[in-house]
């Protein structure tokens, strides 16, 4: 298998080995054969260059999934220009920055996410493109620009994180970095052009972009878009009518399945808790539950990657139990994303596998009491580094070269590494003692009447914000449901009684450290980046503040 180093090697060879197959679907609309994709990607570079851009400009994209994502992607980065991507979560405000701060010379973006962007921004680019039907929006500069083939060491990307934290930072892959990870992807798991992919994630998150479409077109694979976020809903009837063989999803997805499907019925009468109660009986009733979720997959599913987020210890356990083939990854926007993945027949709970291959991992400043310590990696998909800000590039870095990902974790005496959660999150307690907030939350989210929850300190306290699963709640005070608008003074009563129920059930089951003071009701579900992770310092500021007053 050659080795391609560059997205135009990688698009010209998928282009002419598979011009007839199909590369991307949107479902219930438009099929694009891998031909068709080289011509769109021909006339994109037109209308660039006809507005004067030039090999190493930066172009935003902005845009829904859909096939001419890919296109306009692929469009840019193989004629030697640099693509920004650009999260459709964004406000105006952070949009705008993105694009002056990147210096964006042009713009392609889908109809619902062009309102977002403000007209002094849109008169300031040279070409504003949708991506509906690859056809100008508006242009203020006419001019014969010029493209260039891309050497593998060449800027390809600058991907803006939208991570946990308030900053966002352009991080900045090569053309070697990215297709890197085609090779990385295919030594894991390997696919061909009989495989067919969901794409339910956005694109402009590296996880989704890096798998789901670089090395899904690599292969000659198809990729099918939903044209509608992945709610139950809308994901049900598109997994019967697609029958993938391979997803990507974030944890928040099939821990939903789970609680929803899976735990709510085996919590929903004294006979099921009794009859689920012992292991190898929770084991049967998990593997029918497993058959039954297969078949909803459309029983064809040979790959399930979650990544993006911690996964619910509960929730793991069940999928493997059930046989269903999930393997857990682990990356960074700063590596392209790839740093550790499994096979679905190789899995262990609670990992996230071993090094992918050509990634060295190991831990720096090791507590020996936990034998946990900061990850680090060397990989050939690392950043060049973050745009325009050399000390944050500089800091994220070791003294002899490796990148520092800010996670803590375990290495185990085979190779699989554990995640204990980010260094950032790690709160020390009065003695001093290392306590994880996301091993805390895990234990509260395990709860069948917790939807979502976070673990902050507060004057020196440990502060659990809770987000409750209403519909288990009132299933719980069963006889109340009907009355409790009358009755609302004796609902109330009873959710503090819950509270005190919850920090009984989290505090059993914590070391002493890490036992919660108190459980506060958050009543708005939390707010969240693309792949789902909550947006955890919108809340400890608060509370920070909200501790000050």
């Amino acid at each position: 298998m050659k080795t391609l180093k560059t997205l135009y090697e990688l698009v010209k060879n998928s282009v002419e080995t598979f011009a007839s197959r199909t590369a991307f679907v949107m479902l219930g609309g438009e099929e694009v054969t891998y031909e068709e994709v080289g011509k769109r990607i021909e006339h994109v570079q037109e209308l660039l260059l006809g507005a004067g851009l030039k090999p190493g400009d930066k172009v935003a994209l902005l845009s829904s999934n859909m096939p001419n994502w890919g296109v306009c992607y692929l469009a840019v980065t193989t004629a030697g220009m640099v693509a920004v991507p650009i999260l459709p979560d964004f406000t105006t405000e952070e949009l705008d920055m993105i694009i002056e701060h990147s210096e964006a010379k042009a713009l392609m973006v889908s109809d619902k996410l062009f309102t977002k962007i403000s007209k002094p921004t849109i008169d300031r680019l040279n070409i504003v493109i949708r991506t509906k039907n690859l056809k100008a929006l508006s242009q203020n500069v006419k001019a014969q620009g010029e493209k260039r083939i891309p050497a593998p060491e060449d800027l390809a990307v600058v991907i803006y994180t939208s991570g946990t934290t308030s900053k966002s930072k352009g991080v900045m892959l090569s053309h070697a970095a990215l297709c890197a990870q085609v090779d990385m992807d295919y030594e894991i798991f390997p696919i061909d052009g009989s495989d067919v992919f969901l794409s339910v994630l956005p694109l402009s998150h590296t996880y989704e972009c890096s798998i789901g479409l670089i090395y899904a077109l690599s292969k000659g694979a198809k990729v099918v878009y939903l044209d509608r976020p992945p709610t139950a809903a809308a994901l049900m009837p598109a997994l019967k009518q697609v029958r993938p063989t391979v997803m990507l999803i974030v944890p928040l997805v099939i821990e939903k399945i789970y609680k929803h499907q899976v735990q709510a019925k085996f919590n929903s009468t004294a006979f099921w808790r009794t009859v689920t109660r012992p292991a190898f009986l929770r084991r049967y009733f998990h593997r029918i539950a497993g058959r039954k979720l297969m078949k909803v997959f459309g029983n064809r599913l040979r790959f399930l990657g979650i990544g993006g987020a911690k996964l619910d210890a509960d929730t793991e356990r069940f999928l493997l139990e059930a046989r269903l083939p999930y393997a857990i990854g682990y990356g960074l926007t700063e590596t392209a994303p790839l740093l550790a993945g499994a096979t679905p027949d190789a899995v262990r709970l609670g990992s996230t596998g071993t090094a992918a291959p050509g990634v060295v991992l190991r831990l720096d400043n090791i507590n020996p009491d936990t034998r946990q310590g900061e990850i680090v990696a060397k990989t050939p998909s690392i950043m060049l580094g973050y745009y325009k800000n050399p000390e944050a590039t500089k800091e994220a870095f070791t003294a002899d070269g490796w990148f520092r990902t800010g996670d803590l974790g375990e290495l185990g005496k085979d190779g699989y590494l554990y995640i204990k959660g980010r260094l950032k999150n790690m709160i020390v307690g009065p003695s001093g003692e290392n306590i994880y907030p996301e091993d805390i939350e895990t234990v509260l989210n395990s709860h069948v009447c917790v939807a979502d929850s976070i673990v902050t300190q507060q004057e020196g306290r440990l502060v659990a914000l809770v987000h409750y699963n209403t519909e288990q709640l009132e299933a719980k005070f069963d006889e109340w449901r009907d009355e409790w608008e009358n009755k609302k003074g004796e609902w109330e009563r009873r959710k503090e009684e819950f509270k005190k129920e919850l920090l009984e059930y989290v505090n059993s089951k914590v070391n002493r450290f890490s036992r919660i003071s108190e459980v506060v009701e958050e009543k708005n579900e939390f707010v969240r980046t693309p792949t789902q992770k909550i947006r955890r310092f919108l809340y400890t500021k608060r509370e920070a503040n909200g501790s000050k007053q």
